[in-house]
């Protein structure tokens, strides 16, 4: 992609997430993840009602009076976007692939934490960390997250998403709020996932294509497989088409239970539905 393609391609994914951000997600983003933190801001004299855990001693006994500890919300937080880049990213039945979608939905939750002054960070991992940012306040920062997201190109198809969650959870020293956006079609990162979960406010963002659920009916048949490159042999037979469509659902109610277990918030997207109507669903009801 040249210079100049890029620059369109920026732009446009900024004109269209930017506009939704700021008309129906920036109430609903400063309502959902307004600071979590408190900080303490000063000491007042005991009122009636006061907590007696608020209370600070010591200076109650320097002034021979009571006195409570006043806190205040933190309100600056950080936002990572924790984006799987993998090979599988790039399929696409019809219109826009995982990897698009997951673009546009990063962008729009990077706008509406800039109009919320907060701090947005962005890691790339296939399987391996491809690119991180830290989190950073302003436009450019934003710019260069879509940027990032358009124009790099991975090292690998493969997916490890518990080592991107190893790199976010030694880097994030404070509590903030992780979006992992993936369609989660790999395995062995959920003891990652919930650590993560514990330590900071922890969203999935589960994007798929529905052709993925099924297999065409085509006998024995080759195919190369997205992220290992190999030559494979797949049996679409009756049979194994039914056992695929069970193993595919069974996988998906698996993962909704277990972000549920775990007070993960979930976000389901389909690559044939409204991907805007999803997140505002989610924003408003929780």
């Amino acid at each position: 992609m040249d210079t100049n393609e890029l620059i369109k391609k920026v732009r446009k994914i900024e004109i269209a997430t930017k506009t939704l951000s700021r008309d129906l997600f920036a109430g609903s983003y400063h309502t959902n993840f307004k600071g979590r933190g408190m900080a303490f801001s000063e000491v007042r004299e005991y009122q009636i009602g006061d907590e007696v855990r608020t209370i600070d001693w010591n200076v109650s006994a320097r002034y021979r009076d009571t006195y409570v500890k006043v806190f205040e919300e933190e309100r600056e937080i950080s936002v990572m976007l924790v984006a799987d880049i993998s090979g599988s990213g790039d399929f696409a039945s019809s219109g826009l692939s995982k990897k698009e979608i997951i673009t546009y939905i990063a962008a729009i939750i990077a706008f509406s934490a800039s109009q919320n002054q907060d701090k947005t960070g962005l890691l790339l991992f296939s399987d391996r960390v491809e690119e991180l940012l830290l989190p950073k306040k302003g436009k450019s920062q934003i710019l260069r997250i879509i940027r990032e997201l358009v124009e790099h190109t991975p090292k690998s198809k493969g997916t490890d998403l518990a080592q991107a969650l190893v790199g976010i959870l030694s880097m994030l020293k404070k509590r903030s709020i992780v979006f992992v956006l993936s369609d989660f079609m790999t395995g062995n990162f959920e003891r990652e996932l919930e650590i993560c979960a514990r330590k900071h406010e922890t969203i999935a963002v589960r994007v798929h294509d529905p052709a993925e659920d099924t297999l065409p009916d085509l006998g024995l048949i080759n195919y190369i497989d997205a992220e290992t490159g190999k030559l494979k042999v797949l049996n679409t037979t009756r049979k194994a088409r039914a056992e695929f469509a069970r193993r595919r659902a069974e996988r998906a109610e698996y993962l909704e239970k277990f972000f549920m277990k775990n007070k993960i918030g979930y976000i389901d997207i389909a690559t044939t539905e409204d991907y805007v109507k999803s997140l505002v669903k989610y924003f408003r009801q929780s």
